[in-house]
């Protein structure tokens, strides 16, 4: 277990959550890139086949994933045209000890095609349905990975009644298309944010899926990850080539650096004290074409938007977490595994009454 420095102390990871009074802490330890998977490590058949379907509303369904028993439930968000397979190597531990939910997007996995735009509001409207037709009954903990993480600050100021923490995972900013535009070289900026808008797999896939041989599938639907079994690497390209699917990945995009931030940039600022943990790997991905100052200034701004995620409590804290990439959820499963635990203590704690001493 790492240790981690905060404030000029050094303070085991348990003690730094549980400590009352905690503010944003940034946390200066050097990452390094996490080596690629020997083989796959995930295998359970269940990511093959839907789970339990749940109506959300209009005969639509949304593809849940749940298991354990014990509250509070934690709740998992996946990033961009991710779906329920992103916390693989995380939900099963923490079902050992409370109930747990995953789930895959409008559009994505197996739910559903997306009847409405991809955006944060539109998920939170979803996944709220679907937990209370599937009886998942707060207070929750919510985990989001990447543009995830905007999505469960969405959910926590909509319902702040049922939400008592939340780990964000390398969570993206509503902020951060500006902020990198803005220390991105003349040329860059010229052509920000035009990837996001593309279509051409959608379109191609308009004929009902993108056909194997057609030059779209190589960039659209991709190659078997290593990371996977067969089976489910098999049961993935399929769905990813189906036009439900890459309508819902390009309607995703389109929002995120604008409806999907806009909804996260309205939401309240303070969360009180409920335990908010952002876990962020650092450095920041380096390109051949970055000069060390660039990145320097993309590493500095991306701890920086988490650091004021994480002040958004009195008991946030920012992680910084070596040997991963964005991909922390995959690269190091144990440490947002120990930052739920974190979590699930400090709401413990917060909830216990104060013990009383009895006069005479």
């Amino acid at each position: 277990m790492p240790k981690l420095q905060a404030q000029g102390k050094k303070m085991s990871r348990k003690t730094l959550a549980v400590t009352l009074g905690i503010s944003c802490l940034s946390i200066a330890t050097l990452a390094t890139a996490q080596p690629a998977p020997a083989g796959p490590h995930i295998t359970d058949p269940v990511y093959t086949k839907p789970d339990q379907l749940v109506d959300v509303g209009g005969g639509r369904r949304l593809n849940l994933h749940c298991r354990g028993s014990g509250s509070p439930a934690v709740i998992f968000d996946s990033g961009l045209n991710d779906s329920s397979i992103a916390w693989a190597l995380v939900q099963p531990a923490i079902s050992k000890t409370n109930a747990s939910c995953s789930y895959d997007r409008a559009g994505m996995g197996f739910s559903d095609a997306a009847s409405r735009p991809g955006t944060a509001a539109n998920d939170v409207d979803d996944i709220h349905k679907a937990l209370q037709v599937a009886h998942i009954k707060p207070p929750y903990i919510l985990v989001g990975h990447s543009a995830g993480g905007m999505a469960v600050r969405v959910f926590a100021d909509r319902y702040r009644d049922e939400v008592v923490g939340m780990v964000i995972v390398d969570g993206s900013h509503e902020d951060q298309s500006s902020r990198m535009k803005a220390i991105a070289k003349p040329e860059v900026q010229a052509h920000w944010g035009d990837d996001l808008k593309d279509t051409t797999c959608m379109d191609a896939a308009k004929g009902g899926a993108i056909a194997k041989d057609s030059p779209a599938y190589e960039k659209c639907v991709g190659k078997p990850d290593p990371r996977f079994s067969q089976a489910i690497n098999d049961t993935m390209l399929e769905y990813q080539a189906k036009l439900k699917y890459q309508a819902a990945r390009a309607s995703e995009f389109q929002s995120f650096y604008g409806a999907s931030a806009d909804q996260t940039r309205a939401t309240r600022r303070d969360f009180g004290d409920i335990p908010i943990i952002v876990l962020t790997h650092a450095p920041y991905p380096r390109y051949k074409t970055l000069t060390q100052q660039e990145q320097d200034q993309r590493t500095a701004t991306w701890e920086q938007m988490h650091n004021e995620v994480a002040a958004m409590s009195t008991h946030g804290v920012n992680e910084i977490v070596p040997r991963a990439g964005h991909l922390i959820n995959y690269d190091r499963p144990e440490i947002v595994i120990d930052a739920i635990r974190q979590a699930l203590a400090v709401a413990a704690e917060q909830a216990t009454p104060p013990s009383t001493t009895a006069t005479k």
